[in-house]
């Protein structure tokens, strides 16, 4: 036996250290030279908004990555250590759920299987070039870089992408019940618990998008907006840029970090934008277990084996202390296999092994008109997502996007499935002709905010539900924000520009939605001798339902709101009275503690908080100027989510466009000392936009600095 003494250990250590020391140099010398591969310009425009200029489409998806390294390669880290199933090594025990949901669905295996047939050769070169522009600005900034990571591949960005899709149709949230210590009551997660979540802690999943076409506009012209509900920081806040290829591909719009292409944005031809739907595209089985042999289940009168595979996760503890976790893994026919004590479940979702989201947004993103726009959409390939469309030829389109599999009726598809036949096992997709959608409608208008697709025109134009297969899943909710969307669009035949932003920003509930039936059963059924709650109540009494930053009323009601959110997330049922009565009274007392009298106006209480400014915040949940805010253990709600980027695009009765953005917070998404780190957040609370260039010309004009990647020093 061989011993080694400490003096060896140490040798052993620093010879260790030295390699891997020289392995990382040379890993960063041989991605210096990145650059002298691509042609590209980064035109900065006085609000750090970063404009990509050159010949190819992968010379500007070079150059997109590389300035959005600048400005947040930290949620872009973050975003592929995630996609890769190494999160936790580097973030901690929190993360392990997302490495086992990597592990154990495939994700890089599927990439793997599939990138080179699957995805179009045009598709690869780009999110090769955009890996290669996160490379180069890591190989220049090793000191920001987390080494480990790189190189940075193609693949990695499809993983990326397709693991940040899964989140948006529920699979998390089938998986956090699987996970449960007990049997869950019902797997299914409805469109309505999913809208109602803002009222919680949890991240609100929300939208709008509006088309408005020449039959409405008082000018004669088109117009659309973009306005998406996300997190304003994190790898699922939205990002501002612009690219303009020789090759076609000119968009100004917003992407997610690590994201190749845009998933929201506009050009001189047309616009779209996304919000959020929840059909059913996941399906869980249960599996019938051979009692002699835990590793088969019974498949169409067979035992058949579960594959067995290994899931290694590592996953820092503190300091440079860590710990490898080692799991099994199962698959079956139906697609990955989960362990429970109440039963093995195997699930299957609409993109299990298909990768193609990313060629599919970057058909829409180099579409010139809306029939090369409807043909990519045609691939069916992003998994959902409810979408707007509008054009300078005046064409307004809206459609239920998602991957439907098709289904036998004669199943109940709302909760578990039996495992045991091929039956239920689907591998077919209906084509885009069969999901609801309306095209250029006789109202004038197309809306989608999170309702059922059922409402998302005038009256007698919506998509009929009877001609739609139950096993879709199709929501049949309506949002606060429908609601006062439809009254204000329907309103009014001749719309100006104007007019069309401030009903963006509309502040009220309206008398129909669930809130007002909850602040009403409030008022009507507590009692109390508190004089407190007494007074309260007497607030709410006079409250008009508008969350306007001088409201007094405003500030209790939002407040009772967030006390009893977890009740609404049930459905339709309201709390008992007791409940109702202690969540005015928590309410009140908050407002005493804080601020010594109950009539606050509401924006003293709700701020927009970022650097060194400091604003009132109107808006709500549900409410078209949509604002989630989280107390912050000072007497504030500061905003964290809702309005995020926001696009208008106003095409005039020749087809002239002009258009406006906004961002919560600016370009310089982690930089404290940049001045784009805060500068839109005065604009962002007063409900003002900023103009978007797209002309080189009038990028120049406003110009903060142009340089080539590497050389912005």
């Amino acid at each position: 036996m061989v011993s080694i003494t400490s003096r060896h250990a140490l040798f052993l250590m620093l010879f260790g250290w030295l390699f891997l020391s020289c392995a990382t140099l040379s890993t960063w010398e041989s991605l210096t030279n990145l650059a002298d591969d691509y042609d590209v310009t980064i035109y900065r425009d006085t609000w750090g908004v970063p404009h990509i200029f050159g010949p190819t489409d992968t010379d500007v998806a070079f150059g997109l990555a590389y300035a959005h390294a600048e400005d947040d390669l930290e949620n872009i880290e973050f975003s592929l250590l995630a996609a890769r199933g190494i999160i936790a090594s580097r973030h901690g025990l929190s993360q392990l759920p997302i490495d086992f949901l990597v592990k154990l669905f495939k994700l890089n295996e599927t990439v793997e299987e599939k990138y080179e047939n699957d995805l179009s050769r045009a598709v690869r070169r780009i999110c090769e070039a955009y890996a290669n522009g996160i490379n180069y600005y890591a190989a220049l900034h090793p000191g920001e870089a987390d080494a480990g990571l790189y190189p940075v591949s193609g693949r990695d960005i499809v993983a990326g992408f397709s693991l940040k899709t899964t989140f948006f149709f529920g699979l998390d949230d089938v998986l956090r019940k699987l996970m449960r210590k007990e049997r869950p009551e019902t797997i299914v997660t409805s469109a309505e618990d999913i809208h109602l979540a803002h009222v919680t802690d949890e991240i609100p999943i929300g939208s709008n998008g509006f088309a408005i076409s020449p039959r409405k506009t008082a000018d004669g012209g088109t117009f659309f907006m973009s306005n998406t509900h996300q997190p304003w920081k994190g790898p699922l806040a939205w990002y501002e840029a612009h690219v303009h290829s020789g090759e076609g591909w000119k968009v100004s719009g917003a992407l997610f970090p690590g994201m190749p292409v845009f998933g929201v944005g506009h050009d001189d031809n047309k616009g779209w934008t996304h919000t959020v739907n929840r059909p059913d595209l996941i399906d869980v089985y249960e599996l019938e277990i051979n009692p002699s042999n835990k590793n088969q289940y019974r498949y169409d009168g067979q035992w058949r084996e579960l594959e067995r595979f290994d899931i290694p996760i590592k996953a820092k503890l503190f300091g440079p202390l860590s710990w490898t976790f080692r799991r099994e893994g199962f698959w079956s026919a139906h697609g990955p296999v989960i362990h429970r004590p109440f039963g093995t479940f195997a699930i299957r979702h609409a993109n299990l092994t298909d990768i193609r989201a990313v060629d599919q947004w970057y058909r829409m993103n180099k579409s010139e008109n809306f029939e090369q726009f409807r043909q990519a959409m045609e691939m069916t390939a992003v998994p959902s997502f409810n979408t707007v469309y509008a054009d300078k030829d005046g064409n307004i389109f809206y459609v239920y996007n998602g991957r439907f599999p098709k289904r036998d009726e004669a199943f109940n598809w709302n909760d578990l499935l039996p495992g045991d036949t091929s039956a239920v096992v689907w591998d077919q997709f209906l084509p885009l002709s069969e999901i609801p959608q309306v095209m250029n409608p006789e109202s004038g208008f197309v809306q989608s905010c999170n309702h059922t697709p059922f409402m998302s025109t005038g009256e007698s134009e919506n998509p009929d539900s009877s001609l739609f297969s139950h096993t879709m899943g199709i929501e049949t909710h309506v949002t606060n924000r429908a609601l006062r969307a439809r009254d204000i669009l329907t309103a009014d035949d001749s719309l100006t520009f104007d007019e069309f932003l401030e009903a963006k920003y509309d502040l009220s509930y309206s008398p129909e939605s669930k809130y007002a039936e909850l602040w009403g059963r409030i008022i009507s059924s507590v009692e109390t001798d508190d004089p407190l709650t007494t007074r309260a109540l007497a607030l709410m009494v006079e409250w008009d339902y508008r969350t306007s930053v001088d409201s007094k009323e405003a500030a209790v009601c939002m407040l009772t709101l967030r006390e009893v959110g977890s009740y609404l997330r049930r459905g339709s049922d309201l709390p008992d009275g007791e409940t109702m009565e202690k969540a005015v009274h928590t309410a009140a007392q908050f407002l005493m503690k804080y601020y010594g009298r109950l009539d606050v106006p509401y924006g003293e209480v709700q701020r927009h908080i970022r650097g060194d400014e400091n604003h009132p915040l109107a808006g709500g949940p549900d409410v078209l100027r949509a604002i989630y805010s989280y107390p912050d253990g000072n007497g504030q709600l500061v905003g964290q989510a809702g309005d995020s980027y926001i696009l208008a695009v106003h095409w005039d009765r020749e087809g002239n466009m002009t258009s406006f953005s906004g961002h919560p917070f600016g370009s310089a998404t982690i930089d404290e000392a940049s001045p784009h780190y805060d500068d839109q957040s005065p604009l962002f609370a007063r409900h003002e936009l900023k103009p978007v260039w797209l002309k080189l010309e009038d990028i120049k004009a406003n110009l903060e600095s142009a340089y080539q990647p590497g050389e912005e020093n």
